[in-house]
């Protein structure tokens, strides 16, 4: 049993992103709601978009092991990123944090006029799925 992430011939090919993941029959599903770039008092720890970008991934992390799943268990990222951050600066920031083995994830990102956290720079959520245990 295994998750199957596509690339089907006629859709751009990218190191980055699939566009189909496939989750069999008997996978915990995990939902991770939005993550900013905050600490645990939920302060904002930059202004530095980077930064705030890799304490998101930080924080989905923490949220993700809390329920028994890492990042590699990730099959979708949503990432919103404010529409006057520095794009390059975020994504590469999280771009290699993103993908686990194999395939990499589905990922949708857009640019967006404000977030709800006043001061963030961007949000992620996900989707993980992990089989179970042989």
């Amino acid at each position: 049993m295994e998750i199957t992430r596509l690339q089907p011939a006629g859709l751009v090919r990218s190191p980055a992103f699939s566009h189909v993941a496939v989750v069999p029959a008997g996978a915990t599903t995990i939902y991770v709601g939005g993550q900013n770039g905050v600490d645990d008092t939920g302060s904002i720890v930059s202004d530095d978009v980077a930064e705030q970008s890799a304490r998101t991934i930080d924080n989905a992390e923490t949220a993700l092991r809390a329920a028994g799943a890492t990042l590699a268990d990730v099959v979708q990222w949503t990432v919103l990123i404010a529409a006057d951050a520095d794009l390059a600066a975020a994504y590469g920031a999280i771009a290699p944090r993103l993908a686990g083995p194999g395939a990499p994830p589905l990922v949708t990102a857009a640019r967006v006029a404000g977030l709800g956290v006043p001061g963030a720079l961007i949000e992620v959520s996900a989707i993980a799925a992990v089989l179970p245990s042989a």
